[in-house]
């Protein structure tokens, strides 16, 4: 509820966007709370907080935990931050009992999960992984500002992402604590989800360029309507979204929609959607990219408009580990909790790391599976028996020497 209280005051809900100030503010106050926890906090050339518990054999590789705790436009309080306020607490409870761990320890709180104004989701996890490259950094926003100008005036060293790569012999594993954005565990009253995958997402970004003209004189088959022409690929796009093809399904949405000139008295002359795909389906995920590509340059055609889509990430679905799946189940049931194995339909930051290392991650319910809204709510107790899971299945984990 503290961080809560970092918000843009022009915007809905509790907002707190990634180059934004109170995002910047709200990182000082979780630096402050690592600190306090008994962390040896430092940032990353990214802008990555981290957080160091040393263990007992510094020769071990380390376990990392923790999330993000920026926001959507409008978003709410619990997405991404119960897993990093989560991690510290773990945290802060093994300094209380004077518990100290084999393996080194890691609490993250990764820069900018969601998308941002440049297209591009979990920049923080990205660039650890080696997956932030100089065409990323290339991307501008409306104000022609680059994603690397961005990160510089932000603090972080965009020439010197190098420096701060994981490197994969030091890790042993990512556990991620995070609300289910969802209603399938609070329908079935189970406590805990166990993640079985991590939808892939396919995101575009379709720039549609028409004709203006006088809305009174232009004669209706005449006209080239850029704003018809995008209304065409949003639906074309629930179209598509909607098929189930062999079994597979997925979502499909467009998110954020732009015109220009603007005027009610103006045929648009120009419009961009931002659109994605999602999927635990790779074959799905890619069959529906190219049917929608290919009715996409269909309408242009027949439309009379240019048209550019811009795929700006495609990343594919990504199933966490067996052996993380297992040792967060048995250590739900070794703290009395039911749990159910469920997919996300999210991505998160574990779907990065799990380049590196083996990932897991454990849900808890949300409230009338609302997220991404002011209303997103999780019970106090059910943050903290995901707490309690994810502080077991470190202790398990500890005993571990691989997964």
């Amino acid at each position: 509820m503290a961080l809560a209280e970092f918000r843009e005051p022009d915007q809905p809900g509790w907002t707190r966007r990634v180059f934004f100030e109170p995002y910047r503010k709200s990182r000082n106050w979780t630096a402050a709370l690592m600190a306090g926890a008994g962390l040896e906090v430092r940032r990353d050339p990214v802008g990555n907080l981290l957080g160091e518990l040393p263990g007992a054999d510094p020769q071990l590789p380390q376990i990392v935990i923790g999330s993000h705790t920026d926001t959507v436009a409008g978003g709410g309080r619990f997405d991404g931050v119960v897993g990093v306020v989560g991690a510290v607490e773990v945290v802060r409870l093994l300094s209380a009992v004077g518990r100290p761990l084999r393996h080194p320890l890691l609490v993250v709180d990764f820069l900018g999960e969601e998308p941002n104004r440049f297209g591009l989701s979990c920049l923080g996890s990205r660039a650890v992984t080696g997956q932030l490259h100089q065409d990323h950094l290339r991307l501008r926003d409306e104000n022609d500002l680059s994603l690397g100008e961005a990160l510089l005036q932000a603090g972080g060293s965009p020439d010197e992402l190098e420096c701060g790569l994981w490197r994969r012999q030091r890790l042993l594993a990512y556990l991620e604590l995070h609300i289910e954005q969802g209603s399938r565990l609070e329908r079935a009253g189970i406590p805990l989800g166990v993640v079985s995958a991590i939808s892939g997402i396919h995101r575009a970004v379709i720039t549609i360029t028409g004709r203006p003209d006088h809305a009174g004189t232009a004669a209706m088959d005449e006209r080239r309507d850029a704003l018809a022409a995008a209304a065409e690929v949003v639906l074309s796009l629930e179209r598509l979204a909607a098929e189930v093809r062999e079994g597979a399904s997925g979502v499909g949405t467009v998110g954020r929609l732009e015109l220009s000139p603007g005027a009610a008295n103006v045929v648009p002359g120009w419009a961009r959607a931002w659109a994605e795909l999602r999927s635990t389906d790779s074959t799905w995920l890619a069959g529906r990219h190219l049917a929608l590509e290919a009715s996409i340059r269909e309408m242009a055609a027949a439309r009379r408009v240019g048209v550019e889509v811009d795929w700006v990430s495609a990343e594919p679905p990504v199933g966490c580990a067996p052996g993380a799946r297992l040792l967060i189940a048995e250590a739900a049931a070794e703290l009395g909790y039911r749990q159910m194995e469920l997919s996300s339909g999210a991505s998160h930051d574990a779907a990065q790391l799990a380049r590196l290392c083996p990932v897991g991650m454990i849900f808890i319910p949300s409230r009338d599976g609302r997220s991404h809204c002011p209303e997103e709510w999780s019970e106090p107790e059910q943050v903290a028996r995901g707490v309690s899971a994810l502080l077991a299945a470190v202790l398990r984990l500890d005993r571990a020497d691989s997964l």
